[in-house]
């Protein structure tokens, strides 16, 4: 007989990050975490990594009675009862008022706080059975290595703030100094990706936009493509740009473009999945989103729309089994699937690994914001990425991450002495931008 799971933790931490610019403003100092661990009555821990911020650490909190007590191998039923669980907490919840980014909306999912107890299981389940987690996933494990890519910011000047960004922290190369440097042109987007593809060897690049006016978004993809003529080269502007500008923009792009990610959203009476769809059709280019396909219903109106091209089935937002079973759809559909990110540890950063080595059929290279968090590691050993890709050995059970409980430690300390939260990307920028307000249809720097 398996063992039971004696306790469940929650921990909430903190990391360093710099002043990343997006849609929404730009990123805080810290970024938050949630961290699961189980320990079961043979004396194994089981992690999980999901996004921070104190709805998702209660609801984890609530669930460690219906998961305490278990065996590691009820973990869908533990699954299950859980999702019906927070479900009724859900429904008997006020809504939201005000404009909320697409971040804010994905994260009061309650999957976030599925694959939270998911995940710990699967990782404790593998380890007594001798097998990784990508083996208990979908038909099993299928690649032995997982392509990621650059994801590319423009970085605020975090000396017009008055906010405590780390800097001067890595002097090793040039990836350690220009991440926390201001990069607010196409000549900084393109040093950027030469640092990072020279420390992680990336063959692919995706630039955050939303940030400053479409076109000059659009020169910075031209350079990067001028610079790296073989390389899978998109871009992000979180549905920011209207049908027509989207476009107008991107016609013609074929040849540097690979695909663009939610270049536009819902107009009027028409949902991001019509839009997405025309875009589509009128431009020819290949679409991906983590925006308007992030639940099954959603995904099934994207799919008959001819929506989407690539969606991005984060394992956080979907759970380990539920972005495999979407890798499994695309698989079958003749699609390519593909990972969302946000910040993250290594443990995030194996997760997703372990999904994509169990993901059938083409996949794109994963997002990953680990180059930016490069350094801050929660487990004993830190992540190698090789030639740009990470590899998931067959011979190494659970999820392939052991936790060190000094740098936990140390990470909760951050979350607590900074009074840490839920993100709030707009406060950075108010610094920038006095009385600055986040618009889903205007470019965050375009005041």
């Amino acid at each position: 007989m398996l063992p039971t799971i004696t306790t469940m933790e929650v921990i909430p931490v903190a990391g360093y990050d710099s002043m990343l610019l997006n849609l929404a403003g730009a990123h805080e100092p810290f970024f938050t975490r949630n961290i699961v661990v189980m320990t079961d009555s043979d004396g194994l821990t089981g992690v999980a990594e999901v996004p921070g911020g104190e709805v998702i650490t209660k609801r984890l909190e609530a669930c460690i009675p219906l998961v305490e007590g278990r065996s590691v191998s009820e973990y869908k039923d533990v699954v299950q009862r859980c999702r019906a669980m927070l479900e009724r907490q859900v429904a008997g919840a006020a809504g939201g008022t005000g404009a909320e980014t697409a971040h804010a909306q994905i994260f009061k999912k309650v999957t976030n706080v599925l694959t939270g107890v998911e995940t710990p299981m699967l990782d404790l389940l593998g380890k007594h059975l001798g097998v990784p987690v990508a083996a208990l996933l979908g038909d099993g494990q299928v690649r032995d290595r997982v392509r990621f890519l650059a994801y590319l910011f423009y970085v605020g000047d975090y000396r017009r703030t008055d906010m405590p960004y780390l800097h001067d922290d890595d002097d090793s190369d040039a990836w350690g100094r220009i991440r926390r440097e201001p990069a607010l042109d196409a000549d900084a987007i393109v040093r950027q990706a030469e640092a990072a593809q020279e420390r992680f060897g990336f063959h692919d690049f995706k630039l955050k936009g939303g940030v400053f006016e479409p076109a000059k978004e659009i020169e910075a993809v031209k350079a990067l493509k001028e610079r790296f003529p073989e390389a899978r080269i998109t871009i992000d502007p979180n549905a920011a740009w209207s049908l027509d500008e989207a476009v107008e923009l991107c016609r013609g792009l074929e040849g540097t473009l690979t695909y663009v990610e939610d270049p536009c959203g819902a107009e009027g009476r028409f949902s991001s999945r019509e839009t997405m769809a025309e875009f589509h059709r009128r431009t020819g280019l290949a679409t991906a989103t983590n925006m308007c396909d992030t639940d099954w219903r959603e995904m099934k109106n994207a799919i008959r729309l001819d929506s989407v091209t690539i969606p991005l089935a984060d394992p956080h937002f979907w759970t380990m089994t539920g972005c495999v079973r979407v890798a499994q759809l695309c698989h079958d559909l003749d699609m390519t699937w593909g990972v969302h990110s946000n910040n993250h540890f290594d443990i995030s950063l194996a997760m997703v690994a372990q999904a994509a080595a169990a993901a059938p059929g083409r996949i794109n290279a994963c997002d990953t914001h680990y180059m930016w968090q490069d350094g801050q590691f929660l487990g004993t050993k830190a992540p190698e990425f090789e030639d740009g890709c990470v590899t998931v050995p067959r011979d190494v059970p659970g999820l392939g991450v052991e936790i060190d409980r000094a740098k936990l430690e140390a990470a909760h300390r951050l979350y607590v002495d900074n009074n840490c939260g839920t993100r709030d990307d707009a406060r950075g920028m108010q610094c920038y931008i006095p009385g600055w307000q986040y618009d889903p249809h205007r470019p965050a720097m375009a005041r």
